[in-house]
Parts: structure tokens; sequence; C-alpha cells
């Protein structure tokens, strides 16, 4: 039996296109929602005192230790985007996992999903929309608390390295983004905010617990025989030593997990790179041959997959859920 339409052609499903003004519709609508209930602002808020206190902290102890200010000091730029890393690689993926929480899974518990695909919307603008309205709500509130904390910032440092400050700006959004494609993700792939809420706890626990316990594991299975590890050989003034690194595959999984892509990032985009001894270590180590997992740009690649790989999975597996 034939398909096609009385016009001779074949009927497209809504739920298969992608349609920029419904996407754009969509996302501006989200966007327009955290102002009203004051998300974007209260995000604003938390950057801007993050960076202050952060910079503040770094000036009181620097006159406690030392009797001096962070300016007096030459406290720089650098030390900073050290210190915020920190904490950035932590409260980022909180705020990005809660802002995608109920992105979509809200929409299929209320219902509302069936009203909002009733209008000349797909189920691809849908998920498109709201990964773009979640991440230019973090995206936007962290430009506005980063520049209106500049000021502050320029005054208490010892130096003010505007390349590091919007390298940090530039690697945080991205980083942020990497989460919100993952928590809009997961949420379009779920009926009910408990489960979806549950989903998103259980990937902040693997990437803050489970990732960092694996390569432990790996360290405590290579001490007891159970894994093989490689040796290398360092030069010292008292003769050659022989030591035992993890697998190349060690490494590799350690690579992609987002937080140390995000720390490994910072180095390329500021000045706060890994120490020349760190750097001449690892050249000992893989005999000059560093695998490409364990280069800076790879990281730049391991963030942007995050990005586009649960994408892809939410927008062919949503298109195919029962609503």
């Amino acid at each position: 039996m034939s398909t096609e339409t009385a016009g001779g052609s074949a009927p497209t499903s809504p739920s298969s296109s992608i349609n920029l003004e419904s996407v754009r519709a969509i996302a501006k609508k989200d966007f327009k929602d955290s102002f009203r209930s004051w998300v974007f602002w209260g995000l604003s808020i938390f950057f801007f005192t993050l960076l202050v206190v952060l910079t503040g902290l770094l000036s009181y102890f620097d006159e406690i230790f030392f009797g001096v200010s962070a300016a007096e000091a030459g406290v720089t730029t650098e030390l900073l985007v050290v210190a915020a890393s920190f904490v950035t690689r932590l409260v980022i993926p909180l705020i990005a996992l809660v802002l995608g929480w109920k992105a979509i899974s809200g929409e299929r518990e209320s219902g509302s999903i069936k009203v909002l695909l009733s209008l000349p919307h797909s189920r691809k603008d849908v998920i498109l929309g709201k990964l773009i309205g979640r991440s230019a709500v973090l995206s936007v509130s962290l430009i506005v608390g980063f520049v209106f904390a500049a000021v502050v910032v320029a005054a208490l440092l010892g130096s003010f390295d505007v390349v590091d400050y919007v390298g940090l700006l530039a690697m945080s959004i991205l980083y942020g983004i990497a989460y919100t494609s993952l928590a809009v993700s997961i949420s379009s792939l779920t009926r009910s905010t408990t489960i979806a809420g549950a989903a998103l706890f259980g990937v902040f626990l693997l990437f803050y617990v489970v990732w960092n316990a694996i390569i432990e594991a790996i360290d405590l299975l290579m001490a007891f025989d159970y894994i093989s590890g490689v040796p290398y050989t360092v030069e010292t003034d008292q003769g050659t030593i022989e030591l035992e690194r993890m697998p190349d595959w060690a490494y590799f999984i350690e690579s992609i997990d987002p937080g140390y892509a995000y720390n490994n990032a910072l180095s390329v985009a500021t000045s706060a790179a890994e120490s020349e001894l760190g750097v001449a270590i690892e050249e000992i180590m893989f005999d000059g041959n560093v695998p490409f997992f364990l280069q800076d740009w790879f990281s730049f690649v391991v963030l942007l997959a995050w990005i586009v790989v649960p994408l892809a999975i939410a927008l062919y597996r949503f298109d195919r859920v029962d609503l």
C-alpha cells in the first residue's frame, strides 16, 4: 500500500525535522522564564560573589601570612584561575545538572509537553531549544557575574591579566554547556522528575566519586600485580631508577572525565599551565611519545564530545518514546 499523500509526496513526520525558528522560540521562552523566576539573576550574583570572595581570600591570607595585600604581594590572575578552578569544577556541574533536571521530564510529568508539541514544534526542536535556552541561562549569568566582578578583582589583585580572566570564563562556559547537554539529554529520556533527578545525581557521583575511585582501584590492582603496569626509567645523580606507570588505557579513562578535561583546557586558555616538572615527567613516562589523549588539545575534543554525544542519543531516542 502506498504511503504517499494525495499530492504525491510522502508525509513528513514532524518529529523527524528541525525547524530553526521553532528552536529559537523554545530557547527564547526558556531564557525569559529564567528572568521571571530570578534564576538568571541569582546565578549572576552567585558567580560575582564567588570571584570576589576568592580574590578577597587570596588578599586576606597574604595579609595574614606575609603582612601585605594581594596587590602588594603581586598575586596574579593566574593564581585566581587556579583557585577558581577548584571551586568551579564542582559548582558548575551542580548548577548545570539542576538547570537541566526538569527541562523535559518536568514537561512530560505535567503533560505540558503534549501542548508544546501541538504547536508547530518537533520533538527535536524541543530538545535543541531547551538545551540552548538552559545553556544560555548558565553562560550569560557567568558572563554577567565575571564582567561585574572584574572591577573588584582587578582592584584587589597585584596583576590583572584580561586574557587569563577571559580564558577562565570561556572554559567555564564550555564546561557548563557539556553538563547542561548531559542533563537535558537525560531529562528527555525519563518520564518523571524523580527518575531524572536520581539519574543526574548518579551522573554527579560517577564523575566525582566513581571515576576517581576507578583510577585509584587501578593503582591498587597494580600494587598487588593484578594489572601489569608499564615500566620506565628515570636517570638521577644516584643512577637509574626503575619505575612503573599505569597502562595507556587507564590514562585514557582518566582523560575523558569532563572535570579532568576542564582543568587541561584551562592550561591552554590561560597561563595557569602544567608545571615544567610535570611536563618533563610525562615525557619520561612515555619515552617522549605522549599519547594524543594526554595532550592538552584533546581536552577540547572531550568537552565537545560530552556536548554532542548525549545530545545525539537524546535526539534519536526522544523521537521514539511514547509520551
